[in-house]
């Protein structure tokens, strides 16, 4: 994800918009900085041993939506960065999974090919 992140944010700024690039990169941290909340509150979760969850895991969990609803209201109501660059960033982690499936797929077919299954 922070690669696909740094590729189209350096293509938008090549392409001469900062200010949409700033407002990309700013969806993407953020749908990110949720990705990574996310997997964590899940991972404690599960994790064996443990008979609760850390106080500042379920702070995270319960936090993300706010802070994004927040920060989306901040920049709708200044118009510091475009709107619409902002919800392009928050797709990262969709593309980020079409990618790693796209490698699945491939790693998938090159273990097929070696083992001879036809």
């Amino acid at each position: 994800m922070v690669g696909l992140t740094l590729a189209v944010t350096l293509a938008i700024i090549v392409s001469g918009h900062v200010r949409i690039a700033a407002g990309f990169a700013l969806g993407a941290c953020l749908a990110i900085l949720n990705f990574r909340w996310l997997h964590q509150a899940i991972a404690n979760l599960f994790a064996e041993g443990r008979s609760r969850v850390p106080k500042r895991v379920v702070a995270k969990f319960a936090l993300r939506y706010p802070l994004a609803f927040a920060a989306l209201y901040l920049f709708y109501k200044t118009g510091w960065l475009p709107l619409t660059a902002i919800f392009a960033g928050l797709f990262v982690p969709v593309g980020g999974v079409l990618v790693e499936a796209i490698f699945q797929i491939r790693e998938g077919f090159r273990v097929e090919l070696t083992t001879g299954d036809n």
